[in-house]
């Protein structure tokens, strides 16, 4: 499949990103039954099939991440999900957490979870073809968190995963989340993720981990969905990257979370990053963003599988196309 390094280059190459379809069984149905599909193993699995078989999908997404279910299933054909997706020009990735839980400790926070048996995992997701992998750390905002307690204890859950990950081979994707709930400025969202992104720099460092073989996926600086203002793209731009520009040069590329924006602001917001010049790509890793329009045209209706796939290829194009605004406002 090719060195770390080279999987990362891939999943960030100009245009593209990556489609995040890794959310876990509980999530995927209860957003099944919320669009009218009965929660089974058939439908999940049915419903990631349609996205994944999007035809032109690889024009826009370098890669797709899965859940464990999905990357054990196959499509209608019988083809694993790993090599079907990889046949039609996409890395396939796995979702190797096993979720947030509470952080004792630490009333309030918490602390991902899935370190134990993760060097097995992933030899064993290798062997089937997965290209890379995702772990995702989140941080809720208040006057007084995150704490220094959570800061330190997701940094460094984050830091053994992409260590453990590049002994495998497998490209890791670094998800520090900072969380929208609640009706913080714009201004503590920017302070709360540069103390996140330190202290998730400080551990990778001390484990000895190739930036250059990880992808960064972190949430855009944007005020609390309880916050009555609502910050230009422009503005989002500006201070995302400037909480950024703390990283390293040999960083190998940023896929930004959407974090439930809506789709058409996370695209804006993620157009306005291309203004800025940066020495990695700035592009995107969505999942609601990407996917919701999907879920509500297609609704389990197998005639509607296509109608399904058309707005995902719309979301992904419009995407794309603002990735792509790269390269015109900032020629080599």
């Amino acid at each position: 499949m090719g060195s770390c390094r080279q999987i990362a280059a891939q999943m960030v190459a100009p245009g593209k990103g990556v489609l995040a379809a890794d959310e876990s069984i509980g999530t995927m149905s209860s957003r099944l039954e919320k669009a009218g599909v009965e929660a089974t193993t058939e439908h999940r699995r049915r419903y990631r099939e349609l996205l994944a078989a999007t035809p032109g999908l690889a024009d826009g997404a370098s890669g797709i991440i899965f859940c464990d279910e999905t990357l054990g299933q196959t499509f209608a054909d019988g083809t694993p999900f790993a090599r079907a997706v990889l046949a039609l020009g996409i890395l396939p990735g796995i979702k190797v957490d096993t979720g947030a839980k509470p952080c004792p400790g630490l009333p309030g926070e918490t602390v991902t979870d899935g370190l134990d048996g993760l060097t097995g995992r992933l030899a064993h997701y290798a062997e089937i073809g997965a290209a890379f992998a995702k772990w995702r750390a989140v941080y809720v905002i208040t006057d007084e968190l995150p704490s220094p307690g959570a800061l330190r204890s997701n940094g460094n859950a984050l830091a053994r995963y992409a260590a453990a990950c590049q002994a495998a081979g497998i490209a890791p994707i670094v998800e520090p989340e900072v969380l929208m709930d609640g009706a913080h400025s714009i201004e503590r969202c920017a302070e709360v993720t540069a103390a996140v992104h330190a202290a998730v720099r400080e551990e990778l460092a001390l484990l000895g981990v190739d930036l250059a073989g990880i992808v960064l996926k972190p949430n855009m600086v944007i005020e609390g969905k309880g916050n009555p203002e609502q910050s230009s793209p422009e503005r989002v731009a500006e201070a995302t990257v400037e909480v950024l520009r703390a990283w390293p040069d040999e960083l190998a590329g940023v896929t930004f979370l959407s974090g439930g924006q809506s789709p058409e602001c996370a695209t804006a917001n993620l157009e306005a990053m291309q203004h800025h010049r940066t020495p990695w790509p700035l592009t995107f890793s969505f999942g609601r963003a990407l996917v919701d329009p999907a879920l509500a045209a297609w609704h389990g209706d197998p005639a509607l599988v296509e109608a399904g796939q058309a707005a995902l290829a719309e979301r992904v194009a419009a995407n794309s196309a603002a990735v792509r605004r790269r390269a015109q406002l900032q020629p080599a």
